[in-house]
């Protein structure tokens, strides 16, 4: 049965088909097998076929219709664990990777996750169970009054990939997952600019703004976080294939 997985995975594109029937065979089996396999041969992500995602030794819920955590977010976490936060929050939250792996790692920390898509915020209440609070609406307009001026540490991994772009995108996310979450705007960067202007009013003194980019549009992100009146810097990880830009709200602001 293996081997009729993995000849029917390999024949519709799968790179890592004996690795990909070996989860779905330990998930399931029989007809539930089969739907799952079905799924996947028709181009749905792995993750919401199995119903999860692993980042970073934690397993985080990913249900259909949910942008799927990339391996390179985890340099957000590690960026934030760095800061040994009091307080995190993560706007464009998805379902909550980095709230998450910082509740998991530093389970003092009161962890806040926001998005404007109501599908992925089930999964996040999952992922954070009773570690965090999960808020829906459109970036700030979302989070309680109460927590202006007292975030040590704002993550986001806002979508930065240019509009026109999308249509370059790989089949699974372009088809699977939410356009919201993918589409930047024109230069990739619009929620990148709203929420530079917007996280001096949220961030505590020596507060701390991340935002994952790409490293073509970082030196504009940086920019984009200094006009807003943050000290900005770029942070690349090459075994996470992953950059990232470092705000930090300037003394006296």
């Amino acid at each position: 049965m293996t081997d009729v997985l993995v000849a029917r995975l390999r024949a519709a594109g799968c790179v890592y088909a004996e690795e990909e029937a070996a989860l779905l065979g330990a998930e399931a089996a029989g007809e539930r097998l089969e739907e799952l396999v079905a799924r996947r041969v028709a181009g749905e992500p792995l993750e919401t076929v199995l119903g999860w995602a692993e980042l970073d030794g934690l397993r985080l819920r990913v249900d259909p219709g949910c942008f799927v955590p990339r391996l390179r977010t985890v340099l957000l976490a590690r960026l934030a664990l760095r800061e040994r936060p009091r307080t995190l929050l993560e706007l464009c939250c998805g379902v909550a990777p980095i709230a998450a792996l910082v509740a998991r790692d530093l389970p003092g920390t009161r962890v806040h996750a926001a998005d404007l898509d109501p599908v992925p915020l089930g999964a996040a209440r999952a992922n954070l169970g009773p570690h965090g609070a999960v808020h829906h609406g459109d970036l700030y307009a979302a989070l309680p009054s109460q927590l202006r001026g007292q975030v040590d540490v704002l993550a986001v991994n806002a979508p930065y990939v240019p509009s026109e772009e999308i249509a370059l995108m790989p089949p699974e996310a372009r088809l699977h997952e939410p356009l919201i979450a993918l589409d930047g705007g024109p230069d990739g960067l619009d929620l990148h600019r709203r929420v530079a202007a917007g996280a001096g009013e949220w961030l505590g003194p020596g507060g701390v703004l991340l935002i994952e980019t790409s490293v073509r549009q970082a030196p504009v992100t940086a920019s984009i976080c200094t006009a807003a009146g943050l000290r900005a810097s770029v942070v690349h990880d090459d075994e996470l294939d992953a950059t990232a830009v470092r705000a930090v709200v300037a003394a006296g602001a």
